[in-house]
């Protein structure tokens, strides 16, 4: 799991643990690859993701949490 940082790039893989904050959330133990990582200042990141499912959803990070594959 994510420490404050994502050790996230492009092209990485990664499995949704929790989405809590999302109204319309991506399900637990789906896949994605990052498209790309950008800090929102303070402790936040924001990390775009194509999901499996064919949906596009963002992670906040730390709020939102998941695996490095």
């Amino acid at each position: 799991m994510q420490k404050n940082k994502p050790d996230l790039k492009e092209g990485d893989r990664i499995e949704l643990l929790c989405m809590p904050n999302d109204p319309t959330p991506i399900p637990p133990g789906t896949k994605g690859v990052v498209e790309w990582v950008q800090e929102l200042g303070g402790d936040q990141y924001q990390v775009a993701v194509k999901w499996e499912n064919g949906r596009r959803l963002m992670l906040i990070i730390p709020e939102d949490t998941y695996i490095k594959l």
